[in-house]
């Protein structure tokens, strides 16, 4: 077992693309790390514990902070990764579709984020990072997106809630808004048209957003922000 005295991340959608970056960047800072998805595989790392299950299952919270206490003694940051974008005109989401998006994106956010929070208030602080995208703050008619603006941007409304209602208390509280990023979620056949819809002409990295991630972590004066990497998207057309 690791000393309790070496910080803990949680991060959730972990087995690919953002959220495996994501356990690689926290190990190199020397964190041991809690990883959880649907289909995550163990991890040879005796600091990376991980923890299979759909995160729109609160028991599946439930699981993964008690694994983290048990194995690590603690939790600093939660990274809430997991997320679905489904688009589709509004008027065409079935009720499946409302169902598996509200979920992922705040059914998973909402028991995870409590269970550590309650954690990290026992030590005295920690850090809670969500993951949404730049549609939230700016439109686009060339993509139908109103589930993602609906959850993400509920996402984003708690970012800043959380870290007021915790500022005295350390936990800081941030969001890092993306821009369309290259991951397995994309086919390669459409990062053309992706790259385009970008004022810089390019998709993102995962090393993007994960140096965004990083750079929250080491930023103890910075809460409540909403960090766009999104290509320019944010700003404007």
């Amino acid at each position: 077992m690791s000393t309790p005295t070496k910080k803990v991340a949680v991060i959730t959608g972990a087995s690919q693309g953002i959220g495996a970056g994501l356990v690689d960047a926290y190990r190199k800072l020397g964190y041991a790390v809690v990883a959880t998805s649907r289909s995550i595989e163990p991890s040879q790392d005796p600091d990376v514990l991980t923890v299979r299950g759909d995160i729109a299952d609160p028991a599946t919270a439930e699981r993964v902070a008690s694994a983290a206490i048990e194995r690590f003694g603690r939790i600093d940051t939660l990274v809430n990764n997991a997320g679905i974008f489904v688009a589709k005109p509004f008027t065409e989401y079935t009720l499946d579709d409302y169902a598996a998006v509200t979920g992922i994106n705040l059914s998973g956010f909402f028991r995870l984020t409590q269970l550590a929070l309650e954690q990290m208030l026992v030590q005295g602080g920690g850090h809670v990072v969500q993951i949404t995208t730049s549609l939230v703050d700016h439109a686009n008619s060339s993509v139908t997106s109103v589930l993602a603006s609906l959850t993400k941007g509920g996402l984003q409304s708690a970012t800043k809630a959380l870290a007021i209602e915790y500022a005295d208390r350390g936990v800081r509280s941030n969001a890092v808004a993306l821009g369309i990023i290259k991951t397995p979620m994309h086919s390669e056949a459409h990062h053309e048209m992706f790259a385009a819809m970008h004022p810089v002409g390019r998709m993102g990295e995962v090393s993007d957003i994960v140096g965004a991630v990083v750079y929250l972590e080491n930023a103890p004066f910075v809460t409540g922000e909403i960090l766009h990497v999104d290509g320019g998207q944010s700003a404007g057309h």
